[in-house]
């Protein structure tokens, strides 16, 4: 079975969803049901998974047993603030070590603060966590984070809730040719097809929150989202046919033909 590898966990699903922008808990138990995703993303800054014991849990409704929960610093801006809203949910989650480390440049854009999620990535893997990174799609920068020890790169495909898919597959594939860890397509996504793209080219994975919690059916959509990673994954190992420009290949033979 193709599997995804992280932090040297191995996961059946590639599809990796986020857990905010639903009407409910309810809804957003049905939605990552139907995706089959094992891991999911909690905003630590948003969502309560025990720091608030007189609000609804989080982890009633997505129990730890069943999901790997991946804690992150959305609404950090800072790699100090990022550093310690993670060392937070190591504390809340009994000594959980994957994390999703982002450190956001505005609030405009969510585009990713690179020096500051440089140097958050560096103290965090000194300390002992398994780190997941939200980044720019520079393939120079991706290579720094991967040489700092951290545990998979994740390339925004678009700015974080626009659904503007794969703005640049160059750099993307740059960065998935040139890393030894796996390379997870973080934001952007809007649609099935989008995510498909994503797993043709070569990524390891697909995280998506927005396309699917805004949906008109969050649930269906999260269904069809899993059945795209899948089938892009299936046609990257199967591997495309050549591209042939201006070049007709006929699906029969040209030989042996009745009547020739």
């Amino acid at each position: 079975m193709d599997q995804l590898l992280i932090a040297g966990r191995a996961y059946g699903s590639r599809l990796i969803v986020g857990t905010g922008k639903y009407k409910d808990f309810d809804e957003t138990r049905q939605a990552i049901e139907a995706s089959g995703a094992e891991m999911v993303t909690v905003a630590i800054r948003r969502m309560n998974i025990g720091q608030d014991p007189g609000q609804p849990n989080l982890l009633d409704v997505l129990p730890p047993s069943r999901y790997t929960i991946l804690p992150n610093t959305a609404g950090c801006y800072t790699a100090e603030d990022a550093v310690r809203t993670l060392r937070l949910a190591r504390e809340l989650l009994d000594g959980h070590a994957l994390v999703k480390l982002e450190v956001l440049g505005d609030p405009t854009t969510l585009f990713p603060n690179m020096p500051e999620t440089l140097k958050a990535a560096e103290v965090l893997v000194k300390e002992g966590f398994q780190v997941m990174v939200y980044c720019a799609d520079d393939p120079i920068q991706a290579k720094m984070l991967e040489d700092i020890g951290c545990a998979a790169i994740m390339p925004l495909a678009s700015l974080i809730g626009s659904g503007m898919g794969i703005l640049n597959p160059w750099n993307l594939r740059l960065i998935i040719d040139n890393a030894q860890v796996p390379v997870i397509v973080d934001a952007g996504v809007g649609t099935a097809s989008d995510a498909a793209i994503a797993m043709e080219l070569g990524c390891d994975g697909v995280l998506m929150n927005t396309a699917i919690a805004h949906a008109k059916n969050p649930v269906l959509m999260a269904s069809a989202m899993q059945k795209a990673v899948q089938a892009g994954r299936e046609a990257y190992l199967a591997g495309r046919m050549p591209r042939k420009l201006y070049s007709a290949d006929p699906s029969s033979p040209t030989t042996g033909l009745i009547g020739s």
